[in-house]
């Protein structure tokens, strides 16, 4: 943090002023009409299934398939709301996130089959802290190599970063092959709870938990800490952070580092729910994330949160009613969200 922030030692008079200024900028005001629309949608949804036990099924799924692409997509909507950057080659880190993760399934073997639920955490902890790193220190490089050279050129951008995507995949493709990855499931999250009727699997259980605390800790970040105070400021008014001595430079640098490692964490849950990927595994979902950073609204976690959930519940409600139109449902979705708000759920104003 010393290298992001003034040293307050160094301006002792200004400071005050500085925090006071800060903590004036606009905050989030609370809107419930996107959530409550969710929660219609999915009610409305159990006369059309027609069944309560395939509708439960179908929810809990599209949930935790929301839970996924939130992830995978929150660092590519903090980019394109505080950085400016439209890094279409956010599906690479998608991708290495996964990869990694073979990586870890030999020495992880006992563990990963291990009939213990603490053995079973402990490997599921090491790999996605592994595949975190990674994909950070990537992301490190990433910026410094792609994106440094071509702020504010939304063309160059999306130029570069496709090439840089593309060049990623093909290193790893190099270095792991074109044969299919396996990436198992520990063995206690294997299978499925029943209850009645419904058979509700337990990894789906398990990423919607890891959804969930992402999405708590990174509104905690934004909304209760200074750096997040600072992030917010830097989305809501670059000039006046700018003003005040603070480095946006250091700012967007972490910015897009986390964002990189949430692409990691996104990865490794993607992978294990597929169990079964190519270098394409995000590729994949690319259409899907720029989808839910659009509709949500660039720079808004609660947007992309929200974005994410109206995707997937929407995927899975309309491929099992009406299988034809799956592939055009996202769409759809789209339009309809942004002829209502075309600045997206819950836009973020900047100045």
């Amino acid at each position: 943090m010393a290298n992001t922030l003034a040293s307050p030692a160094a301006l002792p008079e200004s400071a005050p002023a500085e925090s006071t200024a800060l903590e004036a900028l606009p905050g989030r005001k609370r809107d419930l009409v996107p959530g409550i629309l969710i929660l219609v949608f999915i009610a409305l949804a159990l006369p059309v299934v027609g069944s309560v036990p395939t509708w439960i099924t179908l929810t809990v799924a599209a949930l935790a398939m929301g839970m996924m692409l939130f992830i995978m997509a929150s660092g590519l909507t903090l980019v394109f709301g505080l950085m400016d950057v439209m890094n279409l080659g956010h599906a690479a880190f998608v991708a290495v996130g996964a990869y990694t993760a073979t990586l870890m399934v030999a020495p992880l073997k006992s563990l990963l089959e291990s009939d213990q639920v603490a053995a079973s955490l402990i490997a599921i902890v090491a790999i996605i802290a592994v595949a975190m790193f990674v994909t950070a220190a990537l992301g490190w490089v990433y910026e410094r190599l792609f994106i440094k050279p071509v702020y504010g050129d939304h063309l160059k951008q999306i130029l570069i970063t496709i090439g840089a995507m593309i060049i990623i995949e093909q290193l790893v493709l190099v270095l792991f092959g074109a044969n299919q990855m396996l990436l198992p499931l520990p063995e206690t999250v294997r299978g499925s709870f029943v209850v009645g009727d419904v058979a509700i699997e337990r990894y789906r259980l398990v990423a919607v938990a890891i959804g969930l605390v992402v999405y708590i800790g990174l509104t905690l970040l934004l909304n209760r800490t200074r750096v997040g105070l600072l992030i917010r400021a830097g989305v809501e008014n670059r000039s006046m952070v700018e003003a005040l001595g603070y480095r946006v430079r250091g700012i967007f640098v972490a910015v897009f580092v986390g964002g990189s490692a949430l692409a990691g964490l996104g990865g490794v849950m993607w992978g294990f729910y597929r169990e079964q990927f190519t270098v394409a595994i995000g590729a994949e979902v690319l259409v899907q994330m720029l989808i839910i950073v659009i509709i949500g609204g660039l720079g808004s976690v609660t947007g992309c949160f929200a974005g994410a959930m109206l995707i997937a519940l929407s995927t899975n409600y309309v491929s099992f009613v009406l299988p034809d139109l799956a592939l055009v449902s996202n769409i759809l979705v789209m339009m309809a969200v942004l002829l209502w708000r075309p600045q997206g759920l819950y836009p973020v104003n900047k100045h």
